[in-house]
Protein backbone atom coordinates (compact mmCIF):
# COMPACT_ATOMS: atom_id res chain seq x y z
CA UNK A 1 0.00 0.00 0.00
CA UNK A 2 1.48 3.40 -0.70
CA UNK A 3 0.53 6.86 1.08
CA UNK A 4 1.44 9.85 -1.43
CA UNK A 5 0.71 13.40 -0.29
CA UNK A 6 -0.20 15.90 -2.63
CA UNK A 7 0.80 19.54 -2.20
CA UNK A 8 -1.36 22.13 -3.34
CA UNK A 9 0.12 25.30 -4.16
CA UNK A 10 -1.87 28.48 -4.66
CA UNK A 11 -1.06 30.76 -7.20
CA UNK A 12 0.53 33.25 -5.18
CA UNK A 13 3.04 30.66 -3.61
CA UNK A 14 4.19 29.57 -7.14
CA UNK A 15 4.89 33.06 -8.21
CA UNK A 16 6.80 33.73 -5.08
CA UNK A 17 8.50 30.99 -3.59
CA UNK A 18 10.36 31.97 -0.16
CA UNK A 19 14.07 30.95 0.12
CA UNK A 20 12.64 28.89 2.77
CA UNK A 21 10.03 27.15 1.02
CA UNK A 22 12.64 26.38 -1.93
CA UNK A 23 14.76 24.70 1.13
CA UNK A 24 11.89 22.27 2.47
CA UNK A 25 11.18 20.87 -0.91
CA UNK A 26 14.56 20.19 -1.83
CA UNK A 27 14.71 18.27 1.73
CA UNK A 28 11.54 16.51 0.45
CA UNK A 29 13.05 16.08 -2.49
CA UNK A 30 16.35 14.08 -0.83
CA UNK A 31 13.43 12.30 1.25
CA UNK A 32 11.56 10.98 -1.48
CA UNK A 33 14.73 9.76 -3.75
CA UNK A 34 15.70 7.99 -0.33
CA UNK A 35 12.79 6.29 -0.35
CA UNK A 36 13.20 5.00 -4.03
CA UNK A 37 16.71 4.77 -3.69
CA UNK A 38 15.68 1.97 -0.96
CA UNK A 39 12.57 0.37 -2.85
CA UNK A 40 15.39 0.04 -6.09
CA UNK A 41 18.24 -1.54 -4.10
CA UNK A 42 15.49 -3.98 -1.53
CA UNK A 43 14.29 -5.09 -5.51
CA UNK A 44 17.71 -5.88 -6.26
CA UNK A 45 17.69 -7.84 -3.49
CA UNK A 46 15.13 -9.99 -3.33
CA UNK A 47 15.93 -13.51 -3.11
CA UNK A 48 15.36 -15.31 -6.25
CA UNK A 49 12.72 -18.14 -6.40
CA UNK A 50 13.66 -21.56 -7.00
CA UNK A 51 11.47 -23.17 -9.78
CA UNK A 52 12.12 -26.59 -8.31
CA UNK A 53 10.75 -25.80 -5.15
CA UNK A 54 7.74 -23.76 -7.04
CA UNK A 55 6.93 -26.85 -8.85
CA UNK A 56 7.34 -29.10 -6.29
CA UNK A 57 5.04 -27.02 -3.60
CA UNK A 58 2.39 -27.02 -6.95
CA UNK A 59 2.30 -30.59 -7.88
CA UNK A 60 1.66 -31.00 -4.04
CA UNK A 61 -1.66 -29.29 -4.24
CA UNK A 62 -2.21 -31.48 -7.57
CA UNK A 63 -1.81 -34.18 -5.73
CA UNK A 64 -4.37 -33.29 -3.20
CA UNK A 65 -6.67 -32.54 -5.81
CA UNK A 66 -6.64 -35.92 -7.65
CA UNK A 67 -6.60 -38.02 -4.02
CA UNK A 68 -9.39 -35.99 -3.43
CA UNK A 69 -11.42 -37.39 -6.54
CA UNK A 70 -9.88 -40.97 -6.26
CA UNK A 71 -7.09 -41.09 -8.57
CA UNK A 72 -4.48 -41.83 -6.54
CA UNK A 73 -2.67 -43.37 -9.65
CA UNK A 74 -2.05 -39.93 -11.51
CA UNK A 75 -1.86 -38.60 -7.43
CA UNK A 76 1.19 -40.94 -7.30
CA UNK A 77 3.09 -39.79 -10.35
CA UNK A 78 2.68 -35.99 -9.63
CA UNK A 79 3.76 -36.92 -6.35
CA UNK A 80 6.82 -38.75 -7.56
CA UNK A 81 7.46 -35.52 -9.82
CA UNK A 82 7.12 -33.35 -6.91
CA UNK A 83 10.00 -35.49 -4.83
CA UNK A 84 12.28 -35.58 -7.83
CA UNK A 85 12.27 -32.09 -8.39
CA UNK A 86 13.45 -31.38 -4.95
CA UNK A 87 15.96 -34.54 -5.20
CA UNK A 88 17.88 -31.82 -7.86
CA UNK A 89 17.67 -29.34 -5.34
CA UNK A 90 19.02 -31.66 -2.64
CA UNK A 91 22.01 -32.92 -4.69
CA UNK A 92 23.41 -28.96 -4.63
CA UNK A 93 25.86 -29.31 -1.40
CA UNK A 94 25.03 -26.03 -0.90
CA UNK A 95 20.93 -25.43 -1.38
CA UNK A 96 20.16 -23.31 1.16
CA UNK A 97 17.91 -24.41 4.05
CA UNK A 98 14.98 -22.53 3.07
CA UNK A 99 14.24 -22.31 -0.77
CA UNK A 100 12.12 -19.20 -1.78
CA UNK A 101 9.11 -19.66 -3.68
CA UNK A 102 7.81 -16.19 -3.68
CA UNK A 103 9.23 -12.85 -2.92
CA UNK A 104 7.72 -9.68 -2.87
CA UNK A 105 8.24 -6.03 -1.31
CA UNK A 106 5.41 -3.66 0.42
CA UNK A 107 6.03 -0.47 1.28
CA UNK A 108 3.80 1.76 3.32
CA UNK A 109 4.38 5.65 4.43
CA UNK A 110 2.96 7.27 7.50
CA UNK A 111 1.69 10.65 5.94
CA UNK A 112 1.24 12.32 9.26
CA UNK A 113 2.54 14.18 11.60
CA UNK A 114 3.89 13.60 15.52
CA UNK A 115 0.71 14.91 16.95
CA UNK A 116 -1.35 13.04 14.60
CA UNK A 117 1.03 10.02 15.84
CA UNK A 118 0.12 10.59 19.25
CA UNK A 119 -3.51 11.52 18.93
CA UNK A 120 -3.94 7.71 16.95
CA UNK A 121 -1.94 5.82 19.88
CA UNK A 122 -4.45 7.79 22.57
CA UNK A 123 -7.22 6.63 20.40
CA UNK A 124 -6.11 2.92 20.19
CA UNK A 125 -5.29 2.54 24.38
CA UNK A 126 -8.83 3.60 24.04
CA UNK A 127 -9.90 1.05 22.12
CA UNK A 128 -8.44 -1.56 23.53
CA UNK A 129 -9.33 -0.45 27.33
CA UNK A 130 -13.08 -0.55 26.09
CA UNK A 131 -12.80 -3.83 24.53
CA UNK A 132 -12.86 -3.06 20.89
CA UNK A 133 -9.70 -4.94 19.97
CA UNK A 134 -10.12 -5.53 16.15
CA UNK A 135 -10.68 -1.81 15.93
CA UNK A 136 -7.57 -1.11 17.60
CA UNK A 137 -6.11 -3.25 15.48
CA UNK A 138 -7.04 -1.89 12.36
CA UNK A 139 -6.08 1.60 13.50
CA UNK A 140 -2.66 0.31 15.07
CA UNK A 141 -1.76 -1.37 11.50
CA UNK A 142 -1.85 2.11 9.41
CA UNK A 143 0.53 3.33 12.23
CA UNK A 144 3.63 2.64 10.87
CA UNK A 145 6.17 3.94 7.81
CA UNK A 146 8.42 0.93 6.46
CA UNK A 147 9.97 -0.80 3.87
CA UNK A 148 9.58 -4.66 4.16
CA UNK A 149 10.51 -7.37 2.40
CA UNK A 150 8.76 -10.60 2.29
CA UNK A 151 9.99 -13.78 1.19
CA UNK A 152 7.83 -17.21 1.50
CA UNK A 153 10.04 -20.26 1.97
CA UNK A 154 9.89 -24.20 1.11
CA UNK A 155 11.77 -26.10 3.85
CA UNK A 156 14.14 -28.16 2.44
CA UNK A 157 15.02 -30.23 5.57
CA UNK A 158 11.44 -31.16 5.87
CA UNK A 159 9.57 -30.80 2.78
CA UNK A 160 10.68 -33.42 0.69
CA UNK A 161 10.69 -36.42 3.82
CA UNK A 162 7.25 -35.30 4.22
CA UNK A 163 6.66 -35.67 0.02
CA UNK A 164 8.13 -39.41 0.47
CA UNK A 165 6.43 -40.45 3.61
CA UNK A 166 2.97 -39.86 1.41
CA UNK A 167 3.99 -41.64 -1.25
CA UNK A 168 5.15 -44.47 1.06
CA UNK A 169 1.24 -44.63 2.27
CA UNK A 170 -0.34 -44.32 -1.25
CA UNK A 171 1.97 -47.48 -2.09
CA UNK A 172 0.05 -49.28 1.23
CA UNK A 173 -2.96 -47.90 -0.10
CA UNK A 174 -3.20 -45.71 3.13
CA UNK A 175 -4.84 -42.60 1.13
CA UNK A 176 -5.97 -40.64 4.20
CA UNK A 177 -2.66 -41.04 5.96
CA UNK A 178 -1.03 -39.70 2.35
CA UNK A 179 -3.45 -36.60 2.66
CA UNK A 180 -2.41 -35.83 6.34
CA UNK A 181 1.01 -35.62 5.54
CA UNK A 182 1.12 -33.17 2.48
CA UNK A 183 -1.79 -31.07 4.48
CA UNK A 184 0.88 -30.92 7.20
CA UNK A 185 3.75 -30.26 5.02
CA UNK A 186 2.10 -27.40 3.26
CA UNK A 187 1.50 -25.78 6.54
CA UNK A 188 5.30 -25.68 6.81
CA UNK A 189 6.24 -23.00 4.92
CA UNK A 190 8.16 -20.49 6.15
CA UNK A 191 7.53 -16.69 6.11
CA UNK A 192 10.61 -14.11 6.90
CA UNK A 193 10.18 -10.72 6.88
CA UNK A 194 12.77 -7.52 7.03
CA UNK A 195 11.11 -4.45 8.19
CA UNK A 196 13.57 -1.30 7.43
CA UNK A 197 11.80 2.35 8.76
CA UNK A 198 11.32 4.76 6.32
CA UNK A 199 12.26 7.64 8.66
CA UNK A 200 15.28 6.52 9.73
CA UNK A 201 16.34 5.87 5.60
CA UNK A 202 15.18 9.61 5.50
CA UNK A 203 17.46 10.76 8.19
CA UNK A 204 20.49 9.02 6.66
CA UNK A 205 19.91 10.58 3.37
CA UNK A 206 18.94 14.38 4.60
CA UNK A 207 22.30 13.80 6.50
CA UNK A 208 24.34 12.95 4.09
CA UNK A 209 23.28 16.04 1.84
CA UNK A 210 23.23 18.35 5.20
CA UNK A 211 26.95 17.62 4.62
CA UNK A 212 27.04 17.90 1.26
CA UNK A 213 25.73 21.69 1.55
CA UNK A 214 27.28 22.43 5.18
CA UNK A 215 30.23 24.25 3.14
CA UNK A 216 28.83 25.89 0.46
CA UNK A 217 25.05 26.82 1.85
CA UNK A 218 25.05 26.94 5.67
CA UNK A 219 21.07 27.34 5.42
CA UNK A 220 20.54 24.72 3.29
CA UNK A 221 22.32 22.29 5.30
CA UNK A 222 20.35 23.40 8.88
CA UNK A 223 17.34 23.19 6.92
CA UNK A 224 18.26 19.20 6.21
CA UNK A 225 19.53 18.61 9.30
CA UNK A 226 16.16 20.30 10.94
CA UNK A 227 14.28 17.65 8.17
CA UNK A 228 16.44 14.77 9.74
CA UNK A 229 15.75 15.32 13.51
CA UNK A 230 12.03 15.51 12.62
CA UNK A 231 12.36 12.08 10.80
CA UNK A 232 14.58 10.54 13.91
CA UNK A 233 11.28 12.15 15.93
CA UNK A 234 8.83 10.31 14.38
CA UNK A 235 10.90 6.94 13.82
CA UNK A 236 10.67 7.19 18.06
CA UNK A 237 7.19 8.09 17.67
CA UNK A 238 6.79 5.09 15.76
CA UNK A 239 8.05 2.97 17.78
CA UNK A 240 10.93 2.22 15.60
CA UNK A 241 13.84 0.77 18.39
CA UNK A 242 17.53 -0.47 18.49
CA UNK A 243 19.34 -2.38 20.48
CA UNK A 244 22.10 -0.27 20.05
CA UNK A 245 23.80 1.95 22.52
CA UNK A 246 22.96 4.51 20.57
CA UNK A 247 19.98 6.30 21.23
CA UNK A 248 17.69 9.00 19.42
CA UNK A 249 18.33 11.48 22.28
CA UNK A 250 22.17 10.84 21.73
CA UNK A 251 21.15 11.34 17.58
CA UNK A 252 19.99 14.43 18.52
CA UNK A 253 22.36 15.80 20.46
CA UNK A 254 24.84 14.77 17.65
CA UNK A 255 22.71 17.13 15.16
CA UNK A 256 22.77 19.99 17.77
CA UNK A 257 26.39 19.94 17.99
CA UNK A 258 27.03 20.16 14.41
CA UNK A 259 24.12 22.45 13.96
CA UNK A 260 26.12 24.75 16.55
CA UNK A 261 29.15 24.08 14.75
CA UNK A 262 27.73 25.10 11.01
CA UNK A 263 26.81 28.78 12.76
CA UNK A 264 30.25 29.19 14.19
CA UNK A 265 32.85 27.98 12.33
CA UNK A 266 31.73 25.40 10.22
CA UNK A 267 34.64 22.81 11.10
CA UNK A 268 31.92 19.76 11.25
CA UNK A 269 33.61 17.17 8.98
CA UNK A 270 34.41 15.03 11.45
CA UNK A 271 30.81 15.54 13.62
CA UNK A 272 29.03 14.78 10.29
CA UNK A 273 30.73 11.68 10.02
CA UNK A 274 30.51 11.12 13.80
CA UNK A 275 26.72 11.28 13.51
CA UNK A 276 26.72 9.38 10.20
CA UNK A 277 28.53 6.23 11.66
CA UNK A 278 26.14 6.19 14.56
CA UNK A 279 22.36 6.80 12.78
CA UNK A 280 23.96 4.01 10.39
CA UNK A 281 24.61 1.29 13.45
CA UNK A 282 21.56 2.43 14.79
CA UNK A 283 19.62 2.12 11.32
CA UNK A 284 21.26 -1.60 10.92
CA UNK A 285 19.96 -2.43 14.39
CA UNK A 286 16.48 -1.12 14.22
CA UNK A 287 16.00 -2.98 10.70
CA UNK A 288 13.83 -6.11 12.04
CA UNK A 289 13.60 -9.87 10.77
CA UNK A 290 10.60 -11.76 11.58
CA UNK A 291 9.47 -15.45 10.92
CA UNK A 292 6.82 -17.32 10.96
CA UNK A 293 5.20 -20.85 9.48
CA UNK A 294 2.65 -19.21 6.67
CA UNK A 295 -0.17 -22.11 6.02
CA UNK A 296 -1.21 -23.18 2.71
CA UNK A 297 0.18 -21.53 -0.53
CA UNK A 298 0.19 -21.75 -4.20
CA UNK A 299 -3.77 -22.30 -4.16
Amino acid sequence: MKRFICFVLSTALVLGLTAGNVMAETSAKVSSDAIANAKKEAKSGLSKVVQEAVDALVLTHKVLDKLGKKDTAAALKDLEKAIGKLEVVLANQKAPALLPIDSSIVAVEYAGDLDSIHDNMKEVKKLIKEGHIQEARRLLDTIQSEIDIITVNLPLVSYPQALKLAAKYLHENKTDEAKDVLEMALNTLVRTEIIIPIPLLKAEALIDEAKKSAKKDKEQALKHLDAARTQLKLAEALGYTSSSDTSYKNLDDAISSIEKEIKGKNKAEKLFDELKAKLYEFKERAVKSFSSQTGKQGE
